[in-house]
């Protein structure tokens, strides 16, 4: 059977760990940071996603996020879903 990957996984495998901390920012916020920014934001789930694929920047300061392209549909959906879910290590 097929394991969706762990969200550390992901974020190890993907760069996104050099920028991101669990709890503490690094040049972008900590992913907790993040979940509690959008914690209970209908909007939340489809912004995160969109962020994350097309990159962007201004929402917690002027360092752009590079957009993550080659990031599978499942792997960003599997991100999204820890952050809404508080970002737990």
């Amino acid at each position: 059977t097929l394991h969706a990957a762990a969200p550390n996984d992901i974020l190890n495998k993907n760069a996104c760990s050099a920028c991101h901390g669990i709890d503490k920012a690094i040049v972008g916020p900590a992913y907790q940071a993040v979940a509690e920014k959008y914690a209970g934001d209908a909007n939340a789930r489809a912004m995160l996603t969109r962020r994350i694929r097309e990159g962007g920047s201004g929402t917690w300061g002027p360092v752009p996020m590079p957009p993550q392209p080659n990031l599978s549909d499942a792997d960003l959906a599997t991100v999204v879903d820890w952050l809404l879910a508080g970002a737990k290590p």
